[in-house]
């Protein structure tokens, strides 16, 4: 049987943390960011965990788990 292989973009994108959750960034923070306040440029900066919802897909496409 072949081995699965990793998804190169999911790779790119996300980090397993280290209780087994998957941190991700936020969008919206490329460009045209000058009509955008600075709270709110500054709070998407920061990492944020993937849903419940998105937990499956994202972990086949790391080949994380079964």
């Amino acid at each position: 049987m072949p081995k699965m292989k990793t998804n190169s973009s999911a790779k790119k994108r996300f980090k397993l943390t280290g209780t087994g959750k998957i941190a991700r960034k936020n969008a919206y923070k490329s460009h045209i960011l000058t009509k955008m306040s600075t709270k709110r440029k500054r709070n998407l900066g920061h990492t944020s965990l993937v849903s419940d919802a998105d937990m499956g897909n994202v972990k086949r496409m790391l080949c994380i788990g079964k």
